[in-house]
Order: structure tokens, then C-alpha cells, then sequence
């Protein structure tokens, strides 16, 4: 199940996001959540206090775990309603930040694809694997130190993956990790059938029988089974695992706007079964005083909620051509996911070389040389965002590959571009005029603004998520 935490988990904020007098006073239900030390106890904002990063920013984390909460087994029946193998792993497939500046009662998400590249403890690798990597390292350390009892060691190797994830997130992103919280199967498969289903829409029927999907298309409403079905379906559709984080950002759309409604919330059947969900199967950080939160975040609206997706180099890299010419991964620019997740919060305009103007005396022309409608429009929208001015200059002649060009005298700009986009290839040109940098989009761009709304590969028709109404996705 790659996908599904960051919907369930989304839930538990959500619940939280509420507001209302009854949600309040019942969330005291869920002091009986289980808790695990993954914040550092010298890095946690203290009640009252505002985050000194600007913005109070929660982890979400999903875990392809077939076990509950105590780590016993799912039963085969509950398996076979969620159409689940009986094999879990320990990999954390779904990774979402939400990032909630200061003062404010907006939420941006952004999703971190499960393929991303990164550096972590023990060496490169997918993102998704440092959970495993340091639960597998820990349980080793504990049997060595002289550790028998099973229960602590268990217990002791899930806190050093959950710590390994966060760091792994906060070293890409840049992020302070403030709370964090993880889900599995069944609590996705419950919360969704607790608020009573989730407003979604396709542009095309679809049927798969890996992940169980089979739906028409157009409007409807999903739940238990057939929403995870829905947002675990990758085969068949346009981007694989890129469309379906659109997927899963448009549950998440609607899943804030079902649960922040009046249906759910003013509902003591719904909002107690909601509770009884998240309890049985969320794990939160030992820190988070969900009341306080609830306090802070009164106020949040479900149009309040934005959905976006970090941008990435290639999706198609070859990071072991030497042993294993057919791995492949996404590969992502730290740099450009850092300025990414900033400007989330208010826009970071890149600083400028010693010696070289500023960037808005540089003009920035942006070229389309893919099929996608308005992506030059896009990017250099991004451009101007991060303090380029910068301007769409059409199309032109169709390439695969992206380019920044610039004369010699604007290398050290031509390289921020760059870096600003994704970490796109450089090169060197007499035949740029002066003053300018031109920018060619070939047809795997992948950086910010390939798809509207986030920086994942998306079509021409693509559009923003947010939570203020449904968005028909592929």
C-alpha cells in the first residue's frame, strides 16, 4: 500500500483542524493514541510559542504494515476486504509535509515522491528506505548490546526508523519537522468509511486488477476498499506513480472538505467513529499536545488547504548504471526542493553572486519545446516568484532534454536558474543577447510548474488542488 498514509494521516490533522465545541472536547478521546519519541526534545516548539522556521511544520507518514498498532497481524479477512497481500515491508511509501505558517490558518502540502534519491545514514538511496535501513540497523544494535526481550527491541527498532525518516525529510527539505504522525491499512480503510465516503472524479473509467480499482468516469463517492483502491492504482494511468500522487492529492482535497464539514463534524456518530479510527492505528509523536492544537488551528477552512509535489530532476534516473542498469529512481536537486518548500511560506528570491547584478536586471526567456499548453507561461511564473524577471517566449523547435543558455558574462545567474528549476543543464552561448538568459523546456521537464499547482510532471489540463472543490484527475 504505497500511498495510502498520507490520506489517513490527513485525517488525524484534519480531525484536529475542526473547530467546533463538540470536536474539542471529545478529542481528549485520543490521549489513548499511541505515541513514539521521533522529535529531539531540544528541537520541539514549546506551547505559545511560534516556530522559529516561520511555520509549524507536521510530517505525515504512511507504512506498508499488514500488523495494528501493537504490531500483531491483520486477520486474512481483513486483508482480503483490503485487497491486500499478506507481505508487508518496511518501507515508508507515502511522505507528505504540511506546512502551516505563522499566524495564519492556511495549510500547504507538498508531497516528496517515494523514489526521491537522497543522501541518509549508510548511504544514498530511495527516500522510502531509510525507514527500514535504520529500523534493520537498530534491531541489530539492540540483539548485540544483549537485548532478548522482543518487545523492546521491536519497539526500539520503530522508533530509530521513524527518527531516520524525519531526519531523512528535514535533510532534503529544509524543513523543521515539528510533529509527526504515521498510519497503516486498516486505519486508512476506517477513516474514510467513517466520514462516509469522499467526493472524487475521474476523466476516464478505469479498472486494475493489481490495486482493484474499477471505476467509471466522471463524479463519485468512495470508500473502505474502494478508496484505497482509488488511490493506490498506478498501472494504466499517464506518469504512473506521478499521477498518482494527483490521486492522492485529490482525496486529500476532499477528504479536508468532507471532514471539516458540518456533516461530519456536528455529527457525533461520524466524529466518534472518526476518533475510535485514528486511535486504533495512528501513531503520533510524544510531544504533540493535540488540544493546543486544536486551539491554533481553529479557523481553517477547507478551501484553506493547498496541494502541491516537490520538484524533481528526472523520473527516470539511472543512479547504478555500472551494476544495475535498470534501477532506476527520481532524482531530485536538495537545493531546489529547499528553495521549493521556502517559498511555501513566502517567496525566496535567490541571492546574488559577488560582482554580479541583481536578478531582476537579468531577463529570463522561457521556451516551450514540449507538447504541454501554457508550460512556458508556468515556469516563468515560478521565475518571477523567486525575484527572476522572466517571461514566456513561446515555442520552439521539440527536444527531450531542458536548457538553461546564457553568455559568459551570466554564468553565475544562468546557474541559479538552473538550480531554481530543478538542477537543469548549463550551457554557454555567444547567440544569447545580452542581458538575457534563455530558458528551453524539453518534454521531461519535471521541475516547478510542470504541472499546475506542483512541481510533479503533469498534462496540459492539469490543475491546481486545493480543497475548495473536486478536481477530475486520471
Amino acid at each position: 500500500m504505497h500511498v495510502l498514509g498520507k490520506i489517513a494521516v490527513a485525517g488525524v490533522a484534519l480531525v484536529v483542524f475542526g473547530g467546533t465545541a463538540y470536536g474539542y472536547v471529545n478529542l481528549r478521546a485520543l490521549d489513548e493514541v499511541t505515541r513514539d519519541s521521533v522529535i529531539d526534545a531540544d528541537g520541539e516548539t514549546k506551547p505559545g510559542e511560534q516556530p522559529a522556521d516561520g511555520s509549524l511544520d507536521i510530517l505525515l507518514v504512511g507504512r506498508d504494515a499488514r500488523d495494528d498498532n501493537q504490531g500483531k497481524p491483520l486477520a486474512p479477512e481483513v486483508l482480503r476486504e483490503l485487497r491486500a497481500g499478506a507481505n508487508g515491508d518496511d518501507l515508508t511509501d507515502t511522505l507528505i509535509v504540511l506546512r502551516i505558517p505563522n499566524g495564519t490558518k492556511e495549510v500547504k502540502a507538498f508531497s516528496i515522491p517515494r523514489d526521491s534519491f537522497v543522501s541518509m545514514p549508510g548511504g544514498k538511496g530511495k527516500i522510502n528506505g531509510a525507514f527500514g535501513r535504520a529500523k534493520a540497523a537498530e534491531a541489530r544494535r539492540l540483539r548485540t548490546a544483549g537485548e532478548t526481550d522482543k518487545a523492546k527491541i521491536n519497539q526500539g527498532a520503530l522508533t530509530a526508523g521513524r527518527r531516520a525518516t524525519r531526519q531523512a525529510v528535514e535533510d532534503l527539505t529544509g524543513v523543521k519537522i515539528d510533529h509527526f504522525a504515521e498510519v497503516n491499512l486498516l486505519s486508512f480503510y476506517e477513516i474514510s468509511k467513517a466520514v462516509g465516503g469522499v467526493d472524487v472524479c475521474l476523466k476516464n473509467a478505469t479498472k486494475d486488477k493489481n490495486s482493484g480499482a474499477d471505476f467509471p468516469a466522471g463524479p463519485q463517492s468512495v470508500s473502505g476498499a474502494d478508496a484505497l483502491a482509488f488511490v493506490r492504482q498506478r498501472d494504466g494511468l499517464p506518469g504512473t506513480d506521478f499521477a498518482r500522487v494527483r490521486r492522492q492529492q485529490v482525496f486529500l482535497a476532499g477528504l479536508a472538505r468532507q471532514v471539516l464539514s458540518a456533516g461530519t463534524l456536528a455529527d457525533p456518530g461520524k466524529l466518534s467513529d472518526l476518533i475510535d479510527a485514528v486511535k486504533r492505528s495512528v501513531v503520533l509523536d510524544d510531544s504533540w499536545n493535540l488540544l493546543d492544537f486544536v486551539g491554533q488551528m481553529r479557523g481553517v477552512s477547507g478551501g484553506g488547504i493547498q496541494f502541491a509535489t516537490i520538484p524533481v530532476v528526472n523520473v527516470d534516473y539511472r543512479y547504478d548504471p555500472a551494476n544495475n542498469p535498470r534501477a532506476t529512481a527520481v532524482q531530485v536537486d536538495p537545493v531546489a526542493v529547499k528553495a521549493f518548500a521556502a517559498s511555501l511560506i513566502g517567496p525566496v528570491a535567490p541571492a546574488a553572486p559577488t560582482g554580479q547584478a541583481p536578478a531582476t536586471s537579468v531577463t529570463v526567456d522561457v521556451s516551450n519545446a514540449s507538447s504541454k499548453a501554457g508550460l512556458a507561461a508556468r515556469v516563468a511564473g515560478v521565475l518571477r516568484e523567486k525575484g527572476f524577471t522572466s517571461q514566456p517566449a513561446g515555442n520552439t523547435d521539440s527536444r527531450r532534454t531542458s536548457l538553461v543558455r546564457f553568455g559568459p558574462d551570466l554564468a553565475g545567474r544562468g546557474a541559479e536558474v538552473a538550480k531554481a528549476l530543478g538542477g537543469l543543464t548549463t550551457q554557454q552561448s555567444a547567440s544569447v543577447p545580452a542581458g538575457h538568459i534563455e530558458v528551453v523546456l524539453g518534454t521531461v521537464y519535471a521541475g516547478p510548474g510542470a504541472a499546475a499547482g506542483g512541481g510533479a510532471p503533469g498534462g496540459a489540463s492539469d490543475e491546481p488542488i486545493t480543497s475548495n472543490g473536486v478536481v477530475c484527475v486520471d
